[in-house]
């Protein structure tokens, strides 16, 4: 059995008028993320993690901010043709673990909601995705509120 693992990280800034995608699920708050897609963080981490364990091209090399097929796509529709990539090489999602930081808002009470989203796309079960939200105790950027940030382990299997 052959056993590979990725790790993923995103950041993005949190500006006025955009709408807050995390981990597929749309939290009402005065600020979204920047970004070309919708700025879901944890989905790209989600997904940098895959494409690394895979032995892929990065999230931005794979769907370019250059592109206007991306511009405001649902971050959920990009780790779909992640997880489709994954497949066609024969692989299998076994865990996946991560770390969404921000100090507002308060994310723990969704992240129910983002794994009835994620679980599905990604062909895991509930005990198999972990998401933690963590603050950053006021220091840098998403410490400020300035931003939100994620980290992400997978553990994939070749079938």
């Amino acid at each position: 059995m052959r056993i590979k693992t990725g790790i993923g990280y995103d950041i993005h800034r949190l500006v006025e008028g955009k709408k807050l995608f995390l981990g597929g699920v749309e939290i009402a708050f005065p600020k979204g993320l920047k970004g070309h897609s919708d700025g879901d963080c944890l989905i790209h981490a989600i997904i940098d993690a895959l494409l690394g364990a895979a032995g892929e091209k990065d999230i931005g090399q794979l769907f370019p901010d250059t592109d206007p097929r991306y511009k405001d796509i649902q971050s959920t529709a990009l780790l779909k043709k992640v997880v489709d990539m994954i497949n066609e090489k024969d692989y299998e999602i076994l865990s996946i673990d991560s770390i969404i930081i921000a100090e507002n808002p308060k994310l723990a009470p969704y992240i129910p909601q983002m794994k009835e989203i994620l679980c599905p796309l990604l062909g895991v079960g509930n005990d198999d995705l972990g998401i933690k939200a963590k603050t950053n105790e006021g220091l840098g950027a998403e410490g400020q509120g300035v931003a939100i940030a994620s980290w992400a382990q997978v553990l994939i299997k070749k079938k």
